[in-house]
């Protein structure tokens, strides 16, 4: 598999791309992570209240527990004990529902956050780079081929520019079906070159 061009300008270019876009989806993934952080702080106020309201609601649970052992009027001594203790889990509880939600709200914007410049790595740059190692991978293993370079040059002749193909012979095209192996090289060399790859040894 050829991940990089064998010619030194084409490499640096594809290799400095790459560290371009590793680089782009590090700052990315950190602009998301560091805003989860920041959108998760806002479950402070709920994580103490519902400290605080567990608390109080043991508290009470207690003191009510203490109050019902009191002989004759115990229970209904008890009963605003229990009720301000229901209160009390109404807010702990209230304390996790804002907790889930300020949970929910950071994925979802650290997603968001996500989606398009890590899109535009997957659906832009990486099917071009996938593309560029599979037609170079099968260039190299034709390469050294005569048959393989016949391939070549018949690539070329189909894709690259008229002027470029015409440079090599005015009549390159007569001469390249009669087989003549000197054009056919130099058709070969140029698909080989618009790859960033070196000429057939």
């Amino acid at each position: 598999m050829q991940i990089y061009a064998d010619r030194l300008p084409a490499a640096a270019r594809q290799f400095a791309t790459d560290l371009i876009v590793v680089a782009w989806v590090y700052l990315w993934v950190r602009t998301a992570l560091w805003l989860h952080e920041q959108v998760g702080r806002l479950a402070g106020p709920g994580r103490t209240l519902q400290d605080a309201g567990a608390g109080l609601a043991d508290n009470l649970a207690d003191v009510g527990g203490r109050v019902g052992r009191v002989p004759l009027v115990g229970d209904e001594l008890t009963s605003p004990f229990t009720q301000a203790a229901d209160a009390a889990r109404s807010v702990a509880q209230a304390g996790r529902e804002q907790q889930d939600l300020v949970a929910d709200l950071a994925v979802a914007l650290a997603v968001t956050v996500l989606v398009f410049p890590v899109g535009l790595v997957l659906f832009g740059w990486l099917p071009l780079r996938v593309r560029w190692i599979r037609r170079a991978s099968a260039a190299v293993a034709l390469r050294d081929l005569s048959a393989g370079q016949d391939l070549l040059a018949l690539r070329a002749l189909a894709g690259r520019p008229l002027r470029a193909i015409t440079a090599i012979d005015p009549d390159v095209a007569a001469r390249w079906r009669e087989g003549d192996p000197q054009v056919t090289a130099a058709l070969a060399a140029l698909e080989l070159r618009s790859l960033g790859l070196r000429a057939p040894r």
